[in-house]
């Protein structure tokens, strides 16, 4: 079971590192509000969707969703809208050290958008169904267990940790330069990411 465990952190790690949109939002969200209890919505949500799509794609059931030729492209398109409409609340949203506190989304904002990144990405869902979902065929019983639990686990220390690196940042660079720039590439990662989804359906 030691080896599952260890099996699901590293590979649950390689596959969040990357900087993608539901990295971004968590990072820019706690580089811009003032206190770190004020990003707990956006983390526990990306923590949960996360939870959800390890537990969907060790149980299988998700890749039986996306053999649904329909579901699949409407998760898609919805996926690419969400994409260019939180590009473009990004790139137009300029923080500075007076307005940052009107600039950061609100709870339910946090919430609604995490959500969307998490479950509505294609690509978390492949990466999760193909690769997380795949390796733990390699495993049964209290061994698939350990190694769900284990990928599970690294995603939401990754999200906490993230928001406060973010966090930490934000206090060392309030100038109105610092954050424009992190939103600007923010909202081109996002553009970016619904153009590629785009190209590729």
């Amino acid at each position: 079971m030691l080896a599952a465990g260890i099996h699901g952190f590293i590979l649950a790690f390689g596959l969040i590192l990357p900087l993608g949109v539901q990295n971004v939002f968590v990072f820019n969200q706690g580089s811009i509000h003032k206190q770190y209890r004020s990003v707990l919505p956006v983390i526990l949500t990306a923590s949960i969707s996360d939870t959800l799509l390890i537990t969907l794609a060790v149980l299988g059931i998700s890749v039986i969703v996306l053999q649904i030729a329909w579901l699949n492209t409407l998760l898609l398109t919805a996926g690419i809208l969400f994409l260019i409409y939180m590009g473009y609340l990004t790139w137009r949203s300029k923080p500075s050290e007076v307005t940052a506190e009107h600039e950061a989304f609100s709870p339910k904002k946090q919430i609604t958008f995490a959500a969307s990144v998490s479950l509505l990405n294609p690509h978390a869902i492949m990466d999760t169904v193909g690769v997380i979902g795949t390796s733990s065929l390699t495993y049964s019983g209290p061994a698939k267990f350990t190694f769900a639990l284990a990928c599970i686990l690294t995603s939401w220390i990754w999200f906490f940790a993230l928001a406060f690196v973010g966090r930490q940042v934000g206090r060392l660079g309030k100038s109105a330069g610092f954050l424009g720039i992190l939103n600007k590439v923010s909202a081109m990662i996002m553009w970016g990411t619904a153009i590629y989804l785009a190209l590729a359906f």
